[in-house]
């Protein structure tokens, strides 16, 4: 094993020792914190000595620095014959750096199950990496007694985001507002979605009080988070009880984005073959209602239908962008033409853009 290697491996499982000490230590100041930069630390010292180990380079001829963790997941994740990482590994690694972000620059009010959820899915990848990788098991390097304990852990996801959800609903119920404790404790949950819709950085206050008005206003928890209810933590009973990993739900594709790209972590979870789910363009749509392409248009900007991801979304193929309607689209148009004049709506939207066509 080369030198770099080897202290880069020590380095790691420094970090996931002491990572894995501040979570179970007795007292909560400065634990989750503690906790959160330790194992981020382990995990990108593990990367990079992955990388190297496989014949990757982790700095350039004329870099000053080591590439940093998010280019330490893509090429673990797409280097040819140096991958190592799987996708749902990468997905777990990205909601990991993304909530060490938020420890390490803002308030952070992250729930005890879901710490433990990513410290003990984090100590799994660490271990299973460790193995694949170096050929090396975890338990080697100290006591079985360190891993993670919890005297609550989360059965599943689902009751993670139930719970969580409602205690959101309790914060922001009216005449005892507490908007400030509902955002630090919305900013893990939205972190985690925007990791595995393959989004970088931390939400802003304005998208945190977006959603804190959703969820008061009773909207479900997997309409808001997305990216969380196309993914699943699984218990591996063939390793141990303690062995947590991320697995996509039927139906879920992961797709490996560039290097680089703006706004966009090394993976995202998509809808396989949007456009066989969004399926109808605009003419196709009002053949089924029956009604003419412009009142369908006019109906659809009526009652916002657009905006529902559910029912509409503009695909970009190459310079091409095509504008799409899904199956849903037509129950959609049907109930809100319920008791309404498909005429009525057709003259309202006339005057309309006569208004604006003359300012």
């Amino acid at each position: 094993m080369k030198r770099e290697v080897r202290l880069l491996l020590e380095q790691a499982c420094d970090s996931i020792l002491v990572s894995i000490e501040f979570f179970n230590r007795p007292t909560d100041r400065g634990r989750v914190s503690s906790t959160l930069i330790m194992l981020d630390h382990a995990l990108e010292m593990l990367l990079k000595a992955a990388l190297v180990h496989r014949g990757e380079s982790i700095r350039g001829r004329l870099d000053k620095q080591n590439i940093g963790f998010d280019a330490c997941v893509g090429r673990g994740l797409s280097s040819g014959d140096a991958k190592f990482l799987t996708q749902e590994e990468a997905l777990l690694l990205q909601s990991i750096h993304g909530l060490r972000d938020a420890a390490q620059h803002d308030l952070l009010g992250i729930s005890e199950g879901q710490l433990y959820m990513q410290v003990q899915a984090g100590v799994t990848a660490f271990r299973d990496i460790l193995k694949d990788v170096f050929g090396q098991e975890l338990a080697d390097k100290w006591p079985d007694r360190v891993l993670p304990v919890s005297t609550s852990p989360p059965a599943s996801l689902t009751a993670l985001f139930d719970s969580e959800a409602e205690q959101v609903r309790a914060l922001l119920r009216p005449g005892r507002r507490r908007t400030l404790e509902a955002e630090t404790k919305l900013r893990p949950l939205a972190i985690l979605d925007a990791a595995l819709r393959g989004e970088k950085g931390l939400p802003n206050k304005r998208e945190l009080r977006h959603i804190g008005k959703d969820l008061a206003e009773g909207k479900g928890w997997q309409a808001v988070f997305k990216g969380v209810s196309a993914i699943e933590i699984t218990a591996d009973p063939t390793v141990s009880a303690l062995s947590l990993r991320l697995t996509k739900k039927e139906g879920i594709a992961i797709q490996i984005v560039a290097e680089g790209t703006p706004n966009a972590s090394v993976v995202a979870v998509r809808r396989v073959d949007e456009l066989a789910f969004y399926n109808m363009g605009a003419k196709q749509l009002a053949d089924k209602m029956g009604l003419s392409t412009p009142k369908l248009l006019a109906v659809v900007e009526a009652f916002g239908i657009r905006r529902d991801p559910d029912c509409y979304k503009e695909i970009r193929i190459g310079k091409s962008l095509f504008k799409r309607y899904s199956q849903k689209a037509i129950g959609v148009v049907q109930e809100a033409l319920r008791g309404r004049s498909v005429d009525q709506i057709w003259a309202q939207y006339c005057v309309r853009r006569e208004h604006e066509k003359h300012g």
